[in-house]
C-alpha cells in the first residue's frame, strides 16, 4: 500500500506520443505516476473513445495500462529503462469506461543483471482487483537505449538525471 505521506510524483518528459504516458498524446491515456519505496501508482479514468463493447474497457487498453505501470515501476524502483519481453494478464472482473481506476506496480525480483520480473494490478473504484499481470522486462541504461535507437540524445540527459545514472 502506498504511504501517502511519502509520495513521490514522477516527472515525465516523454513527449514522443506514447499512448500510455505521454502528456502530449490527446488520444492516449496520459497516465501520471507517483511512488514510494516499493510501489508505483497511477490513478486514471479511461475515456469513452477507448471502450470495447457495452461500455467496457477494451482488453488491449487494460493490457496497456498494466504494461505501463510495470514499466514505470522499473524506471522508478530499479532506476533502469525497460522493454517488455513477456507479459501475462488475468482479466478477473470487467472494468468500465469512466470509472476511477488505480493501477499499481511493484518489482517481484531482479532475475539477472539485465532482467526483472514485475507485477501489476488494476483496481476499480470499489478497490477490487479486476486485472493483474506479471511480466519479464529487459533492463538497460540510457546509454544503451541511445545505442539501440530507443531514445534520442536530447532525452538522455533528462533520463540520466531521473535515473541517477550516466
Amino acid at each position: 500500500m502506498l504511504n501517502m505521506r511519502n509520495k513521490n510524483y514522477l516527472p515525465n518528459e516523454f513527449g514522443d506520443g506514447c499512448f500510455g504516458c505521454s502528456p502530449d498524446n490527446s488520444n492516449g491515456l496520459q497516465m501520471k505516476f507517483e511512488a514510494d519505496q516499493d510501489t508505483v501508482v497511477s490513478n486514471l479514468t479511461v475515456p469513452k473513445h477507448l471502450c470495447g463493447w457495452n461500455g467496457l474497457i477494451h482488453g488491449g487498453v487494460i493490457t496497456t495500462i498494466l504494461d505501463e505501470i510495470m514499466s514505470w515501476s522499473a524506471i522508478h524502483l530499479l532506476k533502469k529503462l525497460v522493454m517488455t519481453k513477456t507479459m501475462t494478464v488475468d482479466f478477473i472482473n470487467p472494468l468500465h469506461v469512466g470509472d476511477d481506476l488505480t493501477a499499481k506496480g511493484r518489482i517481484l525480483k531482479v532475475s539477472s543483471r539485465h532482467e526483472a520480473v514485475i507485477e501489476g494490478f488494476l483496481s476499480n473504484s470499489d478497490n477490487e482487483i479486476c486485472a493483474k499481470s506479471e511480466g519479464i522486462f529487459a533492463t538497460f541504461s540510457p546509454k544503451v537505449a541511445i545505442r539501440l535507437g530507443i531514445i534520442k540524445d536530447e532525452r538522455a540527459k533528462w533520463l540520466s538525471e531521473l535515473l541517477g545514472s550516466n
